[in-house]
């Protein structure tokens, strides 16, 4: 059996081997691809653009947005390009960099959305010190430990896992390259070196969980002493597309990781990877959209003002 020495590709696990489908799964995910791309892309320019969005919110969902379009651009590409050409291979530097790159995005999108649990907090139950607990400077600051957080998690898994001997094949039982499917590869007792690592990232997630969890109690707190209910109102409405992201992120992203051995196939593996890594950056776009008349506004104004240049 190879070692990881000798390894200088990996195989990725095909939806189908039947042509007809897999000409319905390229087509398919080429539409999700191209949904988040615009969707994401017309989020960030919008915000971008007009200067009524350039508050503490709109800067962490533009953030949102950038990590989605990365983590679905890292994922989708490489899987429809196999389909097209009917081929599994993916070169051993591409499999590590996908590893690093999805673990990157997915690191960072945690950390944000518990930054963003917080904006939310400061809004509703501390609206007077909100602009000194968020100013411009403290929210670039708490981006960037976001993203610096999500940076140095992501390299040490990627260096702890493919510094482990990999004595069982180079068959990855997953359509891109997963760090639980490439430990499966490793020799039996090697894989423990990255549980510890593993361990350590459940606790940092679990204490995000635990974090928006508080907050939404307090929010909740907040939001029922609201003398009116148009009030009450618009403080749900503000923070329900957050709640709705939160929930199926934490719910998708928990049961792949946690799901037992008993249930996993690779067809309950493809479902579940498409759900946690696929769906969300696809559908953010719209549960954001879909409640927040400022959002849609400035984005009529955009394309509206598009339309009058040409």
């Amino acid at each position: 059996m190879p070692n990881s020495s000798s390894i200088i590709q990996f195989l990725l696990l095909p939806f189908t081997d039947t042509q007809e489908l897999q000409l319905l799964h390229f087509w398919l995910f080429l539409g999700i691809y191209l949904a988040a791309l615009v969707g994401n892309g017309l989020i960030i320019t919008t915000i971008a653009c007009d200067q009524h969005l350039h508050t503490p919110m709109y800067f962490f969902l533009l953030n949102l947005s950038l990590l989605d379009m990365g983590c679905i651009s890292t994922i989708l590409p490489k899987s429809m390009d196999n389909t097209l050409w009917d081929t599994r291979a993916i070169s051993y530097t591409g499999c590590a960099s996908q590893v690093f790159l999805v673990f990157f995005f997915i690191s960072a999108e945690l950390y944000l959305l518990t930054i963003m649990a917080y904006d939310h907090y400061v809004a509703i139950c501390k609206p007077l010190h909100y602009g000194t607990l968020l100013g411009s400077r403290a929210c670039v600051h708490m981006a960037a430990a976001a993203w610096g957080t999500g940076f140095l998690n992501a390299l040490l898994h990627t260096a702890n896992t493919f510094s482990l001997p990999l004595c069982k094949g180079n068959a990855v039982d997953q359509f891109f390259s997963e760090i639980p499917q490439i430990l499966k590869l490793s020799c039996s007792d090697a894989y423990l070196r990255e549980v510890w690592v593993i361990v350590i990232s459940v606790c940092l997630a679990f204490g995000c969980f635990v974090f928006i969890v508080l907050s939404y109690v307090q929010i909740f707190r907040a939001v029922l002493r609201i003398p009116s209910e148009q009030g009450r109102h618009k403080a749900f409405s503000a923070c329900l597309p957050h709640l709705v992201v939160v929930s199926l992120f934490i719910s998708t992203s928990s049961f792949a990781y946690l799901k037992p051995p008993s249930i996993s196939s690779p067809s309950i593996n493809h479902v579940v990877a498409v759900l946690y890594s696929v769906v969300p950056p696809a559908v953010n776009p719209l549960i954001y959209s879909m409640r927040n008349q400022e959002l849609k506004d400035a984005l009529k104004k955009l394309i509206s003002g598009c339309f009058l240049n040409q």
